[in-house]
């Protein structure tokens, strides 16, 4: 597949602060998620794709075009969801889609049809005539989203769409995020820092640290067969089992039903036995499991720390 967005030792400083240190990716059409804790670069990413920021040196190419140089031919393929409300006061939501609708390119008529049939889409149609202001959080999460879908965009930014929502909120944003992009076939980037909403929706990531790209990849790849996980319940000395692991080469972090243990590639569960015989504990539960994406996450921030 074509790369929709391609960048290479890209670094842009904020002044004398740097945002991002000589990173280099590409987005694939499909789903892509960016990961990574607050201050990582990820919004500077999206930034410097929109043509909001020029890099300090590196390049970035989107649909073949430099972001820097033709903004505004980039800015009308791509739609933009930012963290924070974008809605103008006093308009009401068929009037702000519609106007997004304008500033990407299209005839009024058809910025004013569309803005219907997205803001139906979104659920937001029974409201569509009330003002944005008036709405509460997860409506205008909607709302920011159909003004980044009105114009029909080849590649969809989505950052922290699911931020403020209560579980069910956050549920039907991820199943609309879903639907965008495998049945209306929008690409799009989730830039997130909660690993559940970009596992649902992304088939790739790309993990930023402190300015640097420290893992990208197929999810499917990253959490394939780098490390063996296993859901493990003990009763005795934790503290113990833990160093009895590490020996083991492996470690172990708390989950729901007793412990995630973690294990070199092509280890079986008889390191574990060994363990918890060494440390004097007893094993109540030993059940194989998949690699999370959080397991990736925490690995590819570890071994930069």
């Amino acid at each position: 597949m074509s790369a929709l967005v391609e960048f290479r030792d890209l670094n842009v400083s904020y002044g004398t602060l740097k945002a991002l240190s000589g990173v280099s990716g590409e987005v694939l059409p499909g789903a892509t998620g960016l990961l990574g804790p607050n201050g990582a670069g990820k919004t500077t990413l999206l930034k410097t794709l929109l043509g909001f920021l020029v890099p300090d040196s590196g390049q970035m190419r989107a649909f073949d075009l430099d972001p820097g140089a033709a903004p505004l031919d980039v800015r009308r393929r791509i739609g933009y969801m930012p963290e924070n409300d974008c809605h103008v006061a006093g308009m009401t939501a068929a009037a702000f889609v519609a106007y997004a609708g304008e500033l990407s390119g299209l005839p009024r008529d058809e910025a004013v049809s569309r803005a219907h049939e997205v803001l139906y889409y979104v659920g937001l149609g029974e409201s569509r005539y009330r003002p944005v202001d008036t709405y509460s959080t997860g409506m205008k999460q909607r709302a920011k989203l159909a003004q980044a879908l009105v114009h029909d965009p080849d590649l969809l930014l989505l950052d922290e769409p699911t931020n403020g929502l209560d579980p069910q909120g956050r549920e039907e944003m991820l199943e609309l995020i879903r639907d965008v992009a495998q049945k209306r076939g929008i690409s799009l980037v989730l830039c997130s820092h909660l690993l559940r909403d970009v596992e649902r929706v992304c088939e790739r990531v790309i993990v930023f640290d402190r300015g640097r790209v420290a893992a990208a990849g197929a999810i499917a790849e990253l959490t394939g067969p780098r490390r063996t996980a296993w859901e493990v319940r003990v009763k005795g000395d934790l503290e113990a089992f833990g160093r009895a692991l590490a020996a083991e080469g492996g470690e172990y972090q708390p989950a729901d039903d007793g412990l995630r243990v973690l294990l070199p590639e092509g280890a079986g569960a008889e390191r574990i036995v060994r363990a918890a015989r060494a440390a004097g504990v007893q094993v109540r539960r030993l059940k194989a499991a998949g690699e999370t994406l959080e397991d990736v996450f925490l690995r590819a921030l570890g071994a930069d720390h």
